[in-house]
């Protein structure tokens, strides 16, 4: 089994150990971690070539190239963020800038729609819901359908060591609940795709028959039309 992990910061505090703990109950499986913005330090350019020209000529390919290879071979991927004025970190939002061309409307990878993923997110008071919210917006627009979410408000300090023992209890039971399901998967099978992830997909296949019949077809029409989409082919095996 393989696990991908993007962490949204650098920083190893609350959300860093919440991610550990949920890491506990996959001790067998093959973990690989970026920490932004280490791994994917420079913000899109909003230059478009990805949609116009193909995502290999963005000047932060390989960065972001890295990173979506080990997304796509994963089997669970854990996304984590703390609460930054109630959304996801700067580093975070710009690396799913950068895979926009990957949203269901353009080139969604097919791998994604039989995928599982996890975000693990916290705050001091309020705004981890809104926090994950940034982050499931873009996974499900990927195509995934099957997403866990963690999010948990401190409410006293942002330091693990200073929370009490009371909370520090409660978050580890909460999150190990969390991870005990996800590591009960069987991870051979693919996940089923939910109704509403099958009901964007129709839209945006429309969207795709139009743009043929005005005139204007580029890489994303070739790329449904080349996967069959178009036709009987879709991109869920479940």
């Amino acid at each position: 089994m393989k696990i991908t992990v993007i962490n949204g910061t650098e920083k190893r505090g609350v959300t860093y150990r919440l991610k550990e703990i949920f890491l506990q109950n996959f001790q067998d499986a093959e973990i690989t971690e970026f920490c932004l913005p280490k791994d994917c330090p420079s913000f899109c350019a909003g230059c478009t070539s990805c949609f116009l020209k193909g995502e290999n000529n963005c000047k932060d390919f390989n960065y972001v190239n890295a990173i979506e290879k080990s997304l796509i071979e994963a089997d669970l991927i854990v996304m984590t963020s703390p609460a930054y004025v109630m959304h996801a970190t700067g580093a975070m939002k710009a690396l799913l800038d950068h895979l926009a061309y990957r949203w269901m409307p353009h080139r969604p990878a097919p791998e994604m729609f039989g995928k599982r993923a996890v975000i693990i997110t916290q705050c001091l008071g309020a705004g981890a819901k809104s926090t994950a919210k940034d982050i499931k917006h873009s996974l499900s627009w990927w195509g995934i359908s099957k997403i866990g979410i963690f999010s948990g408000a401190l409410m006293s300090d942002i330091v693990w060591d200073k929370l009490s023992v009371k909370k520090r209890k409660k978050l580890t039971e909460n999150i190990n609940r969390l991870s005990c399901k996800f590591a009960k998967i069987n991870y051979a099978k693919p996940a089923h795709t939910k109704l509403i992830t099958k009901i964007k997909f129709k839209l945006c296949r429309l969207i795709q028959k139009r743009v043929r019949k005005s005139g204007v077809a580029g890489l994303d029409y070739e790329y449904w039309y080349n996967n069959g989409w178009l036709g009987k082919s879709r991109p869920w095996k479940r």
